[in-house]
């Protein structure tokens, strides 16, 4: 298993630790007899369900991008661009931008093609525009799953 995984792993269980306290807190609250402690306890019962509501699409969209990169690793399909990167880590910004304008022209030019998408997720997120990377990877995944249908 990747190291990431092992992370997202680590970081649910976590999740799921504090969720258990949380929700044990909670019953204490809901069964004290002032109304403002149960109403406390009941916010404190629904908010883990939100939490629990954004980890598993967290995890969802995490898993889903993975099972993409496969299989258009598979498909020979994966970028091999090499970008320079800085002493940090950070990708130079041109050399980014360069690559973005490419897969983004790809993109205009297959605008149903979910590895077009996918290759563009991946341009965004080496210019280090994650929303915009998010938003190119879900495409991916419902131009994908259209395939599919």
């Amino acid at each position: 298993m990747s190291r990431t995984r092992w992370g997202a792993l680590f970081m649910a269980l976590l999740l799921a630790l504090y969720l258990a306290v949380v929700i044990g807190y909670a019953i204490n609250l809901i069964r004290d007899p002032l109304p403002i402690a149960q109403a406390m306890g009941w916010a404190l019962v629904v908010l883990p369900l939100v939490g629990v509501w954004g980890l598993a699409a967290e995890l969802r969209f995490g898993f889903r991008a993975e099972a993409l990169a496969r299989r258009l690793e598979a498909e020979g399909g994966l970028p091999d661009d090499e970008v320079p990167a800085r002493a940090s880590g950070r990708v130079e910004r041109a050399a980014a931008d360069a690559v973005f304008e490419r897969y983004a022209a790809e993109v205009q030019q297959h605008p149903d093609s979910w590895q077009h998408w996918f290759r563009l997720a991946l341009a965004y997120d080496a210019a280090s525009d994650r929303r915009r990377a998010r938003w190119a990877m879900r495409e991916a995944m419902r131009l994908e799953r259209a395939d599919e249908a």
